[in-house]
């Protein structure tokens, strides 16, 4: 039963989501010709899952076509297709329900040629390297630390938040320098090409990022552009190109000083980690502590030995030396003087005792007498001398005497 609402009625419950898109698929697999079919067209966004499995879309120039290939089927196919090859599938129409869209799930491959449009990425190709502008000797290094990043992208772009956020996250201090462009459709080439002429005008930009999220090869044809691919190899500015995704090759990335394989891998590129900076940091700053600690304690040494070469050439030691060596001198003097003293005396008691021995007084007091003549004090020495009644002074130990000779 349906209730009037307006113009439009409503019925008593609504159908889910989930019921509608299993009608759908039920009336795709009820189709025979949608059960068993054979398409031709280009195939573009290939990828091999790592569970195995094979996904990538089949275009024309009017449509395109989501492709599958489950792992059992993927390990049997005797020809693995790359992007840009036209190819003829087989398989059966259905509906991926999470998703809402149809898709082909395929179970054979085969080649048809190359597609007009990697056809024309091959002979550019081969143009502009035989012209040298990939060769390897034109590539730049990248600046270890810039402090100005110019990103060439659209500013809505997702690619242009990741580069954001990278950069944020890993070198807050470089500024962020958009120059704005499209990147996407025919008037997206110029666009890059003025985009990256601006930022060559600018003496502070360090490194410029080309970046753009993945897509089909007609996605990321403006990146294909020889113009766009000509601006990159004659920039003044180190180039890093960012375009796609890992599996995606366009020329700018082969005209680029360095290729990422995605936009967040072009500023992890472009950057210095800040944790690696801190840790790097950390690390100097403990070697300097040590350096420091060391020559300190070198300089401390020194200084602690020219103190004690000052104390032994400084006036003071010196005088106490001098002062020390007067002592021992005079200590020698006083022991050469008492040892001289003993000497003399014990020369003088030689000298004295010789001198008692030759006295008159010692000679008389053994009971020896002095004869002299009384009138002259002749000593008399001989007894033949002496003539009788010569007057005679007899001089004994405790006095005189006369006497006669007879």
């Amino acid at each position: 039963m349906w209730n009037q609402i307006g113009l439009f009625s409503q019925p008593e419950r609504p159908y889910t989501v989930s019921e509608i898109t299993g009608r759908i698929r039920a009336l795709l697999e009820q189709e025979p010709l949608l059960q068993d079919v054979w398409i031709e067209g280009e195939v573009s966004n290939f990828s091999r899952a790592s569970s195995g499995h094979i996904y990538f879309t089949l275009k024309d120039a009017g449509a395109q076509i989501n492709g599958v290939v489950w792992r059992n089927q993927a390990q049997a196919l005797s020809y693995a297709p790359r992007s840009g090859d036209q190819v003829v599938i087989h398989g059966r129409i259905g509906l991926y329900e999470q998703a809402g869209r149809y898709q082909i799930y395929v179970d054979a491959i085969r080649p048809a040629g190359r597609g007009s449009l990697y056809q024309e990425f091959e002979r550019l190709k081969a143009q502009l390297e035989a012209e040298g502008l990939f060769a390897p000797e034109r590539k730049r290094p990248l600046p270890a630390y810039p402090q100005r990043i110019g990103v060439v992208t659209s500013p809505t772009a997702a690619a242009f938040r990741d580069v954001i956020n990278v950069l944020t996250r890993r070198y807050p201090l470089a500024e962020i320098l958009l120059a704005p462009t499209l990147v996407q459709g025919d008037t997206a080439p110029p666009q890059i090409v003025a985009a990256l002429a601006a930022l060559n005008t600018r003496e502070d930009v360090d490194v410029i990022l080309v970046v753009r999220g993945g897509g089909s090869l007609e996605d990321l044809w403006a990146f294909n552009d020889e113009r766009v691919a000509r601006a990159v190899a004659a920039s003044r500015i180190p180039v890093i190109s960012g375009v796609g995704h890992e599996t995606d090759f366009t020329l700018t990335d082969f005209a680029a000083d360095h290729r990422a394989p995605t936009p967040s891998a072009a500023a992890e590129m472009a950057t210095p980690d800040r944790a690696e900076l801190q840790a790097m940091l950390q690390q100097r700053q403990t070697r300097l502590a040590r350096t420091f600690e060391t020559r300190l304690r070198g300089f401390r040494d020194r200084v602690t030995r020219l103190n004690r070469a000052l104390q032994y050439l400084s006036p003071t030691a010196r005088l106490a030396n001098a002062r020390q060596h007067v002592d021992d001198l005079l200590a020698r003097v006083d022991v050469a003087v008492a040892h001289h003293l003993i000497v003399k005396r014990q020369h003088v008691q030689g000298l004295s005792a010789r001198l008692a021995a030759l006295n008159p007084d010692g000679v008389l007091a053994r009971g020896y007498a002095i004869v002299q003549e009384r009138e002259t004090g002749h000593v008399i020495t001989s007894a033949k001398t002496i003539t009788p009644g010569l007057a005679l002074t007899l001089r004994l130990q405790d006095g005189e005497t006369a006497a006669r000779g007879e």
